[in-house]
């Protein structure tokens, strides 16, 4: 399995919400096991520059890519990209 974690950060607070909202399109993308679009918490003391998660789960990095290419991936993205400032990206295989 590939765990992808996306983290966002809003151009201003006020964005935080259209941001979260822009991206729940990706949701409906059949190649995701998983989908989940969260505002960060800010539990943590240190570091609190993202202000959304995106996490996902895949099958393999066939189905990641098969996500990607999703036209409602494109849709998400055009919408957010604008809202954000600051966009970082992780995937790792998981035995879990």
């Amino acid at each position: 399995m590939i765990r992808h974690i996306v983290f966002f950060s809003a151009g201003s607070k006020a964005d935080v919400a259209s941001l979260v909202e822009s991206l729940h399109g990706l949701k409906s993308i059949p190649a995701a096991e998983r989908i989940e679009i969260a505002v960060n918490e800010k539990i943590d003391l240190i570091g609190n520059e993202v202000d959304v998660v995106v996490y996902g789960e895949f099958k393999d990095a066939d189905a990641l890519a098969a996500y990607h290419a999703h036209p409602a991936y494109s849709e998400a993205i055009a919408r957010a990209r604008p809202l954000r400032e600051m966009r970082i990206a992780a995937d790792f295989h998981s035995d879990a």
